[in-house]
């Protein structure tokens, strides 16, 4: 069940087979159930989550609404977790959850740590991947303040090309900080100019 996660571990860190042999013997790969809870807020998030297979989201809820405000998707390939809960080990203000039946590995710090012992190449990956994922936060809370209801849709479509089909138009909504009306809106302005993002 790890074969996705060596592909993607090697293609990024270039190690070999037996190197991520001894790396993974502890890790554990499971399957989850559409709606299982991996973090809540309150908790410490001891565990990034590769998804293997399905789909993976971080959100908050306010407290006076009830309103969900989706702060990331996971889809194949990708790596979900709080990072600063992680970090700083601090209760985290997030949900994570699936959305979907997936399939995870749980990464944990030691498992980073063997890797970075291993692999010099990994602290350069790993140091790219937090400054890439600060990147991508600080071009959200421009897109959040200054972008249009178009804007953000356009990079919304830019960045997870599949999610559209996988997700309920609110999701997406919640994810762009606009109602589901302002998105059919969007969607409906895009498709009679011909726009086709899918």
């Amino acid at each position: 069940m790890l074969q996705n996660f060596k592909q993607y571990f090697q293609k990024n860190v270039q190690i070999t087979d037996e190197q991520f042999a001894l790396l993974s013997k502890d890790l554990k790969s499971e399957k989850i159930a559409k709606h299982t809870v991996l973090l809540k807020p309150g908790d410490v998030c001891k565990h990034s989550f590769f998804v293997d297979k399905g789909l993976l989201r971080s959100y908050t809820i306010n407290e006076t609404t009830g309103k969900e405000h989706i702060i990331q998707f996971g889809s194949e390939n990708w790596i979900v977790s709080d990072r600063s809960s992680a970090y700083f080990n601090e209760p985290s203000d997030f949900f994570i959850d699936a959305i979907e039946d997936s399939t995870i590995v749980y990464i944990d710090k030691e498992f980073t740590d063997k890797a970075a012992e291993i692999s010099p190449l990994f602290r350069q990956y790993n140091e790219k991947a937090l400054h890439n994922h600060i990147r991508h936060l600080q071009k959200r809370i421009n897109l959040l303040l200054s972008a249009s209801a178009e804007q953000r849709y356009m990079d919304f479509i830019r960045l997870y090309p599949d999610i559209m089909l996988r997700v309920p138009q609110w999701m997406v909504a919640s994810y762009l900080g606009i109602t589901p009306e302002s998105l059919s809106r969007v969607r409906k302005e895009l498709a009679n100019r011909h726009f086709k993002p899918l």
